[in-house]
């Protein structure tokens, strides 16, 4: 789907997936919705989905926090989203808790905020990871669609950190080779040349997967661009005219 509605005919090959028992997860790095958000606009566009069947950037976030014992966190995430990061002791950022110094966060977390980018949380931010905190970003997507055409996402906002910082992000979501081994783990699937990623983005769905050990597959929907595929030196296995293509070729 984009922020339009869902792609013509998606409901139906979603749903031919599952009567001819074809494994599948939906894996996102959207970050402006928490993962109940994600179900609920699924269901409300008509998809049949399970919890379980939802993989984002955010979870992997999680469990990256986890693995490294942080506790404390900076949030730039979407509001919606902070009910995903509740687990731990949000400061500043995008939380309704002040950051205190005694007690700096030791991670900054950056999703994408949209037009909620302010010059003082870019701030915030930019000094938190100067004095020390871990910077993670949760996907470092260079745009997407929205509703007015293409929009900045979040990976220009975590580069300009990075920048004036000189330190790298950790990245979480898509195209890190983790985030694809982790859904297909959540499937069970330990040969990752079985499986297959299918989307709109070059390099956060079909390099990534690829750079992986999944198949990368390009629909033409979405933010897909002629222009760009041609210019990207990306070369995805398969070009589909939209994910229907996955039932009518089979």
């Amino acid at each position: 789907y984009t922020d339009a509605g869902p792609i013509p005919g998606a409901v139906e090959a979603i749903a031919e997936l599952r009567r001819r028992h074809v494994s599948f997860r939906f894996v996102t790095n959207t970050t402006r919705r928490s993962r109940r958000g994600l179900v609920e606009r699924l269901w409300g566009y008509g998809f049949e989905v399970d919890p379980a069947e939802v993989f984002t950037s955010v979870m992997a976030g999680v469990r990256l926090l986890r693995e490294r014992g942080i506790v404390r966190v900076a949030p730039f995430v979407a509001r919606d989203t902070l009910e995903d990061l509740s687990a731990f002791e949000l400061l500043g950022g995008t939380s309704a808790a002040p950051a205190a110094a005694a007690a700096p966060p030791a991670a900054v977390v950056i999703g994408d905020l949209g037009d909620q980018w302010t010059p003082a949380l870019l701030n915030q931010a930019f000094r938190c990871v100067l004095d020390g905190a871990l910077l993670i970003a949760l996907q470092k997507d260079r745009y997407w669609l929205g509703r007015t055409g293409l929009e900045l996402d979040a990976g220009p906002y975590v580069a300009a950190i990075e920048y004036a910082t000189g330190r790298a992000s950790v990245v979480c979501g898509k195209p890190s080779a983790g985030f694809y081994l982790g859904a297909l783990a959540d499937l069970g699937v330990t040969t990752p040349g079985a499986a297959a990623m299918v989307g709109d983005d070059l390099w956060a769905d079909v390099g990534g997967a690829q750079h992986a050990g999944l198949r990368g597959w390009l629909v033409r929907t979405g933010k897909f661009r002629e222009d760009v595929l041609a210019q990207s030196g990306v070369k995805p296995d398969r070009i589909l005219d939209s994910v229907v293509g996955l039932v009518r070729a089979a």
